[in-house]
């Protein structure tokens, strides 16, 4: 479902959900594309109908141009794509078998299932036979381990292994299908005799084969440049912030706005590991260890601009990587405990404010007088939240007095 999950547009607990929904649909193509039909899906070996080569051909240039873009805009990470690494010897007997199988049955594994699915009875059986291969292979497993997991070449790439670029690669193979289009169209029109008239009412594939030039040409002339997604922070202007060291928070401002409460609105986010947040914290503070700060659970936490969040660890080392994670992703208001907990107790509770000038100003007489109220507040216990006691309502008995019966 990239890049829709990983940008936030559908919830990741739904992935099961949208890939039975898109198992249906992929089912449905190969339907409409005539898969279910042995016959069809044999003609590709005997000459007389290539559409299974065009298909799977259209379906690889299309993804493989897609996912360069979208990994150009920063929409997938191509860096976290999983490879499968190639076995040489299990590929090549793989292949052979495969081959064979497609050849005397005329389905491969998905399609068999499709043609199952609508009642084709060769379906049936081939999908009955390929279980019982599966059987087989895990059965005598010891015996075929080697050839399976022979020549491990590692997670290698086509365009590595020719030594060019992954879009010089993109380019030359569609290329390479559009030729293979149009060189089996001819072969099919020779083994089926196809009459002229037939030949000339095929509507024209020009405007799709030159969207897919157009695309495989823009991959090699786009500029390299980041490839950020739109919301995120670039580069430049990260490291603008980390040279003036604007994110950056002291002590007694958390102070203050501990013993403030309400009045001064920022939430603490403790990135430790659960551990040492459980052993100790700030007061009023979260913990979302370093590892999970990128979890959608705490996305409108880092979204609400309607309060500022504070990110603090032992030093500020943790709260600096989780404070870049968070700002390269789009986020404004966070700052950063300077020195962390450590400089944290040192300032409030250890270190004694002693004003350089002889004669000290304003300034820091408030600093002096203030740095002792707090460490009055923390160690007298003013920090911890009290947790009121349910009021129990009070119940007054009145009598009530008869009313006189009778009257005039």
């Amino acid at each position: 479902m990239g890049p829709l999950i990983p940008q936030g547009f559908i919830n990741p607990d739904l992935n099961l959900f949208f890939a039975f929904v898109i198992g249906l649909g992929f089912g449905s193509v190969l339907e409409q594309a005539g898969f279910s039909s042995s016959r069809k899906l044999a003609g590709l070996f005997y000459g007389y109908d290539f559409i299974v080569l065009r298909v799977f051909f259209t379906a690889a240039i299309t993804a493989m141009t897609g996912l360069l873009l979208f990994s150009y805009l920063g929409w997938i990470d191509y860096s976290m794509l999983y490879v499968n690494p190639t076995y040489f010897w299990s590929a090549i007997v793989g292949g052979v078998i495969m081959g064979l199988g497609f050849i005397m049955g005329g389905f491969c594994p998905g399609t068999s299932v499709v043609g199952a699915v609508i009642g084709k009875i060769d379906a049936m059986f081939f999908f009955f036979g390929m279980f019982i291969g599966i059987f087989l292979f895990g059965h005598f497993y010891d015996s075929f381990e080697s050839i399976y997991l022979g020549h491990n070449l590692g997670n290698i790439f086509v365009f590595d292994s020719l030594g060019m670029s992954r879009e010089w690669f993109a380019f030359m193979l569609i290329l390479v299908a559009l030729i293979a289009f149009l060189i089996t169209q001819r072969i099919e029109d020779i083994v089926n005799d196809t009459p002229a008239t037939v030949r000339q009412s095929r509507p024209s594939h020009f405007f799709p084969s030159f969207i897919l030039i157009f695309s495989g040409l823009l991959l090699l002339l786009l500029p390299s440049q980041p490839r950020n997604s739109w919301y995120e922070t670039d580069a430049k202007t990260i490291l603008s912030e980390v040279a003036n060291k604007n994110h950056y928070t002291d002590a007694d401002e958390i102070a203050f706005s501990i013993m403030q409460g309400k009045n001064y609105p920022v939430l603490l986010v403790d990135v430790r590991d659960p551990e040492s947040f459980q052993r100790f914290t700030l007061p009023g503070a979260i913990n979302i260890p370093l590892n999970d700060i990128f979890d959608y659970n705490w996305e409108s936490i880092f979204d609400n601009h309607n309060q500022k969040v504070v990110l603090f660890s032992h030093s500020e080392t943790q709260a600096s990587e989780a404070w870049l994670l968070l700002r390269r992703k789009g986020y404004k208001e966070m700052k950063v405990l300077e020195g962390g907990l450590n400089n944290f107790m040192n300032t409030i509770f250890i270190e004694e404010f002693i004003p350089e000038r002889k004669r000290p100003d304003c300034i820091d007489m408030h600093t002096a007088r203030f740095r002792t109220e707090a460490k009055e507040y923390f160690t007298t216990g003013k920090a911890i939240k009290k947790i009121e006691s349910p009021q129990i309502p009070v119940i007054k008995i009145v009598e009530i007095e008869k009313p006189i019966s009778g009257g005039c």
